[in-house]
């Protein structure tokens, strides 16, 4: 049995994406970081460090949602290549996502939302995330999807993507990367993956 620990994060919104793509079996429980849920006990048994996403997979506990999207693509032998040079490009978009766009661009939000307003942090994080964006931008103006075929490095990067378009406002000066993240918003498990957190949400909090 499959429980996923999340909330309505771009990097809550992965494992979600993956096991709707997926179509496995799973039970979804919220963790409302806005109340400090994910310092609980409970949680950290699951997660030590004390963040969204987490999973149980069988008695098994994977936490990051890089390694739960990895965890899940070799449970099932779907969206990552075994081996070779497809796999390599998977990887290595998937680890450009969690070293460089979740990172800087979250900084953004953090500092735009922060007690003490820093605009050089500000200026700073949105020209890395500018930078960033662009290296997405000339990859995808070259193939339909990052490692060519539609994989675990797609659902690894949509939300993040789609969230700094947003903030830096930049649907027109990266138009590859905005079509794809369209393109991948549109597949069925993808919309399916969003609506329930959103209705999942809505009845939490209601």
């Amino acid at each position: 049995m499959i429980e996923l620990y999340t909330w309505t994060t771009p990097n809550g919104e992965k494992p979600v994406i993956m096991l709707e793509e997926l179509g496995l079996d799973y039970a979804l429980r919220l963790i409302d970081i806005s109340t400090g849920k994910q310092k609980e006990s409970d949680f950290l048994a699951i997660n030590p460090n004390g963040r969204i996403p987490a999973l149980r997979d069988d008695g098994v506990r994977v936490f990051e949602s890089g390694a739960i999207l990895l965890h899940l693509a070799e449970k099932t032998g779907r969206l990552l290549a075994p081996a070779g040079a497809a796999r390599a490009e998977a990887l290595g978009w998937m680890f450009f996502q969690a070293g460089g766009t979740g990172p800087m661009i979250g900084q953004i939000h953090y500092f735009k939302n922060a007690d003490e307003r820093s605009d050089f942090a500000i200026r700073r994080f949105e020209k890395e995330s500018d930078r960033l964006l662009g290296v997405l931008d000339k990859r995808l103006g070259e193939v339909e999807y990052l490692a060519g075929e539609f994989s675990v490095a797609d659902v690894m990067n949509v939300s993040w993507a789609r969230s700094g378009l947003k903030d830096l406002n930049a649907h027109e000066k990266f138009p590859a990367l905005a079509a794809w993240v369209q393109r991948v918003d549109e597949r069925p498990a993808v919309a399916r993956a969003l609506g329930k957190l959103k209705a999942a949400k809505d009845a939490l909090t209601s």
